[in-house]
Formats: C-alpha cells, structure tokens, sequence
C-alpha cells in the first residue's frame, strides 16, 4: 500500500563571521569564498562515484520480480490431449510467437483455483500448477495490495489496479481501482489478489516499471482463464502488446522473472519453472501462489 511521502528541498545557508580583528569580511571576499566553494564543488561532484537511477520508483518495489533479471528457457513442444480423452486435470502446454517473442501458454482442464500463502510441497499430487502470484514488499515483507484468503483479508491497499477473484470457483480477472469482488471474497470464503494490470478490455495498460525479463501474466480469453509465460526478457509494454495481439481480453501480472513454480501435462510430467530458492521462501513469509488442482 502505498504512503504518501513529503519531499522538501535542501535549504544552504550561509552563516557569516568576523575577522582575527573582529571585522567583518569584505564584499569581494565573500565574492572568492563563494567562488572557491564553487570550484570545489564541482570537482567534488565530479569526482564522487554515483549510483544508476533506479528504474522503478514505486515504493511497493516486489523482492521476488526485480524486472531486470533475464531467465531463458528453452522451448519444449509437448504432445497435448483433450481433457474429455485423459479423464483427469492436466495443463495443456503449447508455445506460440507472437510478434517475434515466444509465448507459452498453460491452458488448464478440470481444475479448481486457489490461492496459497507461504512455502509451497512440492512433493504434493494434488497440484497440477503452481505459479506465484501476488509480490512481497521490499521494505516490510508485506504483501504487495489487497490479498484475500480463503475469506481472510490478510493485506488491504490499492497499490496495483489489476485483480483476480476466485470466489465459488467463478474465476474473474480485471482492472479496477475499487472492486466490490474483495469484500465479496470476505464473505464467501473467497480469494483475491492484485498486480499489475495488463489488459484491459482487450486494450493494453502501461506500466511504470522499466527493464527486461522473463514476464508471466494470468488471461481471460472469451471466458478462458489461463496463464502466459514469455521463455525470453521482455519488457512489460512488449509483453502486454503480445497479449492484446493474442486475442486477450483481460489480463494481469503473475510475478515473473526467476519465480518457481511447475503445470503437469495430460501425461502425468512436471514442467518446472523458474529457479527454487530455499532461502527465499525461508526468509519471505507472505510468499503466494496461484494453485490449480483437480476437480473432485
């Protein structure tokens, strides 16, 4: 959420004196006191090593997506399948271009969605995809917007105008500054998240932060929810026009870049994703997934 800051500029003053005779200066020596301050600043300015200028100035920065990272992938073709002929969930994974960058698409059949807050197993069946979903706050650990779970309101605030509900396994995906969707998700045990919107309304939405990386986005697609992932560094307005260019109606951010997480394709076989990083998910409590599994 974001907190308004105050920002004041820097007052100099200059503060005069007297003389070893208890005189005060004459003018043209103020006049060689200022000038000389002069000069040395400059070469102090000059000489001082300097930082790049950050490339995003949002407060609510996400540790887990610092959007510079670039995370190659290889492309894999997979056999797909119908879900009416496997009988089970699965995710159908095919990769498509779109001007010049490689899209993969996780379709997924015969699931339900939730969110997941914390360390994920792994070692659980159950989850055909995985995918984090909502970004950490860099400076309190906190969860990036508003975040609903399982009814529970665990982070509130408006710090990204994109949205996923899940609520009675209806899943919508928007952009809006004020859903009634969240207090909908308090009442019936529903989820909700937010990110950064990438299309709305089948229109592309810019975003502030600049650089490249590997991008992922959750979609509706005439109806169709699945998730999107780039297997090169694009930067978020390339991404959202392939999005548009694809056909998407609505679209949000999941967190890209070297994020873990895994689908499991009609024949039974993970696809990993992203770089496990123990020590992350260890650190970073409010840690969130996007989680598919199979309907009952």
């Amino acid at each position: 959420m974001k907190e308004p800051r105050d920002i004041r500029d820097d007052e100099i003053r200059v503060i005069g004196g007297r003389d070893d005779q208890g005189h005060k200066p004459q003018g043209w020596k103020w006049l060689l006191l200022l000038l000389a301050g002069i000069i040395i600043g400059i070469i102090v300015w000059k000489c001082w090593p300097t930082q790049p200028e950050p490339q995003n100035e949002d407060p609510e920065q996400g540790v887990f997506d610092p959007s510079t990272i670039p995370v190659e992938q290889p492309s894999v073709k997979l056999p797909l399948a119908k879900a009416e002929e496997t009988g089970h969930a699965f995710v159908e994974i095919s990769d498509t271009i779109i001007n010049d960058i490689t899209l993969r698409l996780y379709i997924p059949h015969q699931v339900s969605m939730s969110l997941h807050l914390g360390a994920i197993d792994r070692n659980d069946p159950g989850i055909i995809f995985a995918a984090q979903a909502a970004d950490i706050r860099a400076d309190n650990g906190g969860i990036v917007g508003a975040f609903v779970l399982e009814g529970e309101p665990k982070a509130w605030g408006l710090s990204k105008k994109g949205y996923c509900a899940i609520i009675n396994d209806t899943i919508k995906v928007g952009v809006a500054e004020n859903s009634p969707l969240f207090e909908e998700a308090t009442e019936k045990r529903g989820y909700f998240f937010r990110q950064y919107p990438l299309v709305d309304n089948t229109n592309l939405v810019e975003n502030e932060p600049k650089g490249k990386a590997v991008r992922r986005a959750l979609c509706d697609r005439n109806g169709e929810i699945f998730t999107v992932e780039t297997l090169t560094s694009e930067s978020f307005h390339d991404f959202a026009q392939a999005l548009v260019d694809l056909g998407v109606d609505n679209a949000i951010y999941l967190v890209g870049a070297n994020a873990y997480g895994w689908a499991t394709d009609s024949e039974g076989t993970r696809h990993e994703f992203g770089d496990l990083n123990p020590n992350l998910t260890k650190k970073w409590r409010n840690i969130s997934y996007l989680v598919m599994r199979g309907k009952p």
